[in-house]
């Protein structure tokens, strides 16, 4: 198989696994910001016994995130090293302001948040929690900023001739705010709140519906979907100005997203459908002139199609990028519809009566993930043929010595590692689930002689004493 494919194929995999679990900390982050702020203000241990539960979540899915993120910075050497050289001082610049910056932020809070119960005030605990929320957003801050850049370069210079071109930053924040950076950012945020909140809806109906843990269950749900419903409709506005964006600076990517050939006409909008290639074609079912609506106000208006750009500069797949932008489209109105139908029976009263709708979250957990990795390949596949857009095609940015061979072999041995990973992440998450929320209050006001020798109380894993289960 050719090397180019093989190089795309193992960082697709990498990069795909790894996302899985930094926006899940992003969005549970926020959860535990409200549902410590809601346990300050009223004292209410409900909230307590749900942070302390989820902070155990939150640790575990920081752990397999730190650990799957390494490999791909490795790939960069490996794989490609032509771009690594090429575009080195840019990319490494904001990598490294997210160590600096983000990293060191949020795993140094962490360890407050953690192990920081009845060691530290509960003010200073919250402070915490809220510095590892932050943390979790600047990380997405640098990472998404050094993809915007090879989207919408912006901020250098090319220094050097042939193989010895690079680009140099020569302004910094031009860099930082390049034309794409701001609109992707919020998207990126808002996906990551979602999937956090999802994952809470999913496991407190899995207890509404076992009839466990009702008392911390109920509210945290409550909490969740209040998130789920305000930030899958704002995502509506950030998925609108992103794809404007889209429009004015990556016009083939568009014409892909939409499977849009024709460069002189109205550009219909397809809800659904499929991309012919070969004879240039999209068949399926559409809105006329919807896009050229959304762009333009105008349904007659024409928007550049595919056959306005180089067979050689407009993306070859452009049937999956189709594919991949419309199911994320797909998964976000599923989104938007299933947190205000819950949103409707709430404020009916009969929120938990629907045994239906709390199977239905229970596996909602599912769609953020679908969502994110669907956006992820669009943007990513309908920026090619180019790994720089307009500077550096992704064919010249391999490595030129590595081999397929020598990709293979590491693609096999990740997948392996990979699998082993996965499955140790369900069985620990699982088990946290199944053993659930334990009450952390019931053991404050008795004497410490009392407690050492009272048989209904045991140690907790921090060392604090709680009701043992009955």
């Amino acid at each position: 198989m050719d090397v180019e494919i093989l190089a795309r194929i193992q960082f697709a995999f990498t990069i795909g696994f790894h996302y899985i679990y930094p926006p899940l900390s992003i969005g549970l982050g926020l959860i535990l910001v409200i549902m410590e702020g809601l346990f300050l203000k009223t004292g209410n241990r409900i909230y307590e016994q749900a942070v302390r539960f989820w902070i155990r979540i939150f640790a575990l899915i920081f752990g397999i995130g730190v650990a799957t993120g390494i490999i791909m910075e490795f790939e960069f050497g490996t794989n490609w090293a032509t771009y690594s050289k090429y575009v080195g001082d840019i990319f490494g610049s904001a990598l490294a302001a997210e160590g600096i910056f983000a990293f060191a932020l949020e795993s140094g809070f962490l360890g407050i948040l953690i192990f920081g119960w009845k060691r530290v005030s509960p003010r200073v605990h919250f402070f915490s929690t809220i510095m590892v929320f932050f943390g979790s957003l600047f990380s997405a801050v640098w990472i998404v900023v050094a993809n915007s850049w090879q989207q919408t370069p912006a901020g250098y210079h090319i220094v050097g001739e042939g193989i010895d071109a690079r680009a140099e930053i020569t302004d910094f924040w031009a860099m930082v705010f390049n034309p794409s950076s701001v609109d992707r950012l919020l998207h990126v945020w808002i996906a990551a709140i979602l999937a956090g909140a999802f994952l809470v809806l999913s496991v407190n109906a899995w207890y509404i519906l076992h009839k466990k843990h009702l008392e911390i269950a109920r509210p945290s749900f409550k909490i969740a979907l209040t998130v789920a419903v305000l930030f899958s409709l704002l995502q509506l506005y950030t998925g609108h100005r992103s794809a404007d964006g889209v429009s004015h600076n990556q016009p083939a990517k568009l014409a892909a997203l939409e499977g849009h050939y024709d460069s002189s006409s109205r550009a219909d909008m397809y809800l659904v459908g499929y991309v012919d290639n070969k004879h240039e074609k999209t068949m399926g079912i559409k809105i006329p002139g919807g896009l050229s609506f959304l762009i333009h106000g105008d349904f007659n208006a024409p928007v550049p199609g595919l056959k306005a750009f180089p067979p050689d500069e407009r993306p070859s797949q452009v049937n999956s990028v189709f594919q991949f932008y419309h199911l994320m489209i797909i998964v976000g109105m599923t989104m938007i519809g299933l947190s205000l139908l819950g949103t409707w029976f709430w404020w009916k009263k009969t929120l938990f009566d629907k045994r239906w709708l709390m199977w239905i979250f229970a596996f909602s957990v599912l769609l953020p993930q679908i969502g994110n990795q669907a956006g992820w390949f669009a943007a990513e596949m309908g920026r090619q043929p180019w790994v720089v857009y307009g500077m550096l095609k992704t064919s010249d940015a391999l490595s030129k010595m590595v081999t397929a061979n020598q990709i293979i072999f590491s693609l096999i041995l990740f997948t392996l590692v990979y699998i082993v990973l996965f499955a140790l992440f369900l069985f620990l998450l699982n088990r946290k689930i199944h053993h659930g929320p334990v009450d952390y209050g019931t053991a404050e006001h008795i004497e410490e002689g009392t407690k050492r020798d009272n048989p209904i109380l045991e140690h907790d894993p921090d060392g604090i004493y709680i009701r043992k289960k009955v």
